[in-house]
């Protein structure tokens, strides 16, 4: 469908890549990898003829089409939903046009002898045939499906695209490009915007795609489930590994260990010529043999080692002030604009914890934080805790950032204190060290943006961090470090994260927007959505129902037998999967919990500290959270047995 050859593309000094050689086939589902900053975007931008290379050529076969989802894109507010998505359909709706045309000839005519009007008729004959093969009368449910498998309602199709936030308008183009079908979709970060259950549903559309699917993601779920090949850009070249992303982490750590070895194995020997050259240079009786070395020295080829990115971010969050006991706590919060957003939101809190606000886009989730932050007036009471000092990291927060700095100006013009003297310790720690810290920001790419956001929020100790969406762009290495330096923290965390690989193992409480309300669910973000699907039947029955939709709409119309029972099975794993997991981290918060009364008790009799009703209190706290977890895990264990019958 498309062949790159020897392509190469020079930005600076030194290439991004070159000599890049890679055939893409139908039914490829490519995971295009490397580090920020490697080349990943610009490589779509050629591959859809955007951006011309330095060098080589990029062939594409007759009559295949290519569609495009950029990272970041100008949209037209001057449409609705349902008109933009219907954009899709143009060459369609431009043959229904000359069908009606010819039609109304035939009628209007009356030589029907003649072989002018023989001629229409052929056409009209011709051309309406196409227009029925093509299933062009049923485009419109398609775009209704199209939509509401992106979280569109369908009050929202006739709402104005300048109405909703950028997030959503790039679904809509999201949704054009899939309704267009092209052979070949190239997808930059389209998890970006998505919320769990969007994505999902695109995992499943495209895991039956007719098509090629060339697609940059830091989602490390969603990218392993949808890939069945990885192309990695590395050290200038990009290496081709026909395996799924998982796999490919696999292989990629054993062909380094055996360059490694290869690399040693060569520097042994050139070191053993050299020195057998230093011994008998002088000596006219090994004249022969010296000149015999050098030759030999000048014809090796240095055996390459695969670029590993050791330059991962170093981040650890500076010690903070000990806060208040509840950081957070809402009472009767109302948020509306011309219709409501949330109401009745009652929710506290405490210091250390670590909690993640999801659902859907548009319900609420950034609105709560930017109440928090108190830029946006609200109703009800909102109280944030005794010497709470807290770090925002806005969802624009990259965006904002002034292109016309450099990225060591941009940190100068915010540091304080001792800390303009370590700027440069700090910008290498986030991979900005040497000449990377003269860049400009607005050649930067979108993870290094973040990145250069990210160091904003180390300036300032905090206890409190409120992060919006924080991994947007960021590479999978990075997003692991930002996890571990979230853990490690010893204040209190508010994430709001699409990303469940990013939020599992993290946070131990979620909160669900949705519907004008706020849920809390104790646990991690599996145990939420294991709970979501076994709790509510109703949302379970309209998952299920979206699920068969999509597999028996795509099945058909791209004849993909037999995918429906894979899916359904796979689904069983995960499923299974998840009960299980869910049940570990149960155990593990029971023997905490066990632990600490035991401690508890140990203090409480002492004496000195019987009447002592902060221990006390926290004994009871922790007993009736210890009940509430048992009887949890008896839950958990009994629908884990259930999936294993099933």
């Amino acid at each position: 469908m498309v062949s790159v050859e020897g392509l190469k593309v020079e930005f600076g000094v030194k290439p991004l890549f070159s000599d890049a050689t890679f055939v893409i086939n139908a039914k490829d589902r490519i995971a295009l990898v490397g580090k920020n900053g490697a080349g990943k975007s610009t490589m779509l931008k050629i591959l859809c003829g955007m951006e011309q290379p330095t060098e080589g050529t990029v062939s594409v076969a007759t009559d295949t089409t290519i569609g495009y989802l950029p990272q970041v894109m100008i949209l037209q507010d001057d449409t609705t939903v349902r008109q933009e998505a219907q954009k899709a359909f143009a060459d369609i709706q431009n043959m229904a046009d000359r069908i009606r045309r010819m039609e109304r000839q035939l009628n209007e005519r009356t030589d029907y002898d003649s072989d002018d009007y023989m001629a229409l008729v052929e056409s009209f004959t011709a051309e309406h045939e196409r227009y029925q093969m093509l299933g062009a009368e049923g485009y419109e449910a398609e775009i209704e499906r199209t939509l509401t498998g992106l979280g569109f309602e369908r009050t929202d199709f006739d709402r104005p695209t300048s109405e909703f936030s950028g997030g959503w308008r790039m679904r809509i183009e999201l949704a054009k490009i899939l309704l267009r079908r092209p052979d070949v979709l190239l997808l930059d970060e389209p998890t970006n915007h998505l919320d769990i259950e969007s994505i999902q549903w695109l995992e499943q559309l495209l895991a039956v795609w007719s098509g090629a699917v060339v697609l940059v993601s830091h989602d490390r779920a969603f990218i392993n489930n949808v890939s069945n090949r990885t192309l990695e850009i590395s050290c200038g070249r990009v290496v081709d590994y026909r395996v799924k992303y998982d796999e490919f982490v696999v292989l990629r750590k054993e062909r380094r260990e055996q360059q490694l070895r290869a690399y040693e194995n060569q520097q042994k020997e050139m070191a053993d010529i050299r020195d057998f050259v230093e011994r008998f240079r002088y000596k006219p009786t090994k004249a022969v043999q010296v000149q015999q070395r050098l030759r030999q020295l000048e014809k090796m080829v240095p055996v390459e080692v695969d670029e590993v990115d050791n330059s991962a971010m170093h981040l650890k969050f500076p010690p903070c002030l000990r806060s208040g006991d509840y950081p957070v706590i809402c009472d009767e919060v109302k948020k509306a604009y011309a219709h409501l957003v949330f109401d009745h939101v009652n929710l506290t809190i405490k210091r250390g914890e670590k909690v993640a606000f999801v659902g859907k886009n548009g319900e609420g989730k950034s609105t709560l934080v930017k109440c928090m932050m108190g830029e946006i007036p609200f109703e009800g009471k909102l109280k944030i805790g005794h010497n709470v000092q807290i770090g925002y990291f806005a969802q624009n927060q990259a965006q904002m950032l002034d292109e016309s700095l450099t990225v060591f100006e941009t940190i100068d013009r915010v540091a304080r204190g001792e800390m303009r003297l370590r700027i440069n310790d700090i910008l290498g720690a986030f991979m900005f060290g040497g000449e990377a810290s003269e860049k400009r920001v607005k050649v930067l790419s979108g993870g290094e943006r973040s990145r250069l956001a990210m160091i904003r929020l180390l300036l300032e100790p905090v206890n409190l961090l409120v992060l919006d969406e924080p991994t947007n762009h960021l590479d999978m290495p990075s997003k692991d470090v930002l996890k571990e330096a979230i853990r490690a923290f010893d204040g209190t965390a508010i994430i709001v994260s699409h990303d469940r690989e990013f939020l599992d193992g993290l946070v131990t409480k979620v909160f669900e927007f949705g519907g004008g309300k706020v849920r809390e669910h104790i646990g991690g973000i599996y145990d939420y959505l294991q709970a979501k699907h076994i709790s509510q039947l109703s949302e379970l029955e309209r998952t299920e129902r979206v699920e068969q939709t999509i597999s028996a709409t795509q099945l058909d119309q791209y004849g993909q037998s037999n995918q429906t029972n894979y899916a359904e099975r796979k689904e069983q794993q995960k499923r299974q999967k998840r009960a299980e997991k869910a049940i570990e981290e149960s155990e593990k918060r029971i023997s905490r919990m066990e632990q600490r009364l035991k401690e508890l008790d140990s203090l409480l009799c002492d004496p000195v500290n019987a009447s002592d009703m902060t221990l006390v209190s926290e004994y009871t706290d922790i007993k009736r959270q210890l009940d509430e977890e048992v009887e949890r895990w008896e839950q958990l264990s009994e629908e884990a047995e259930k999936l294993k019958n099933v």
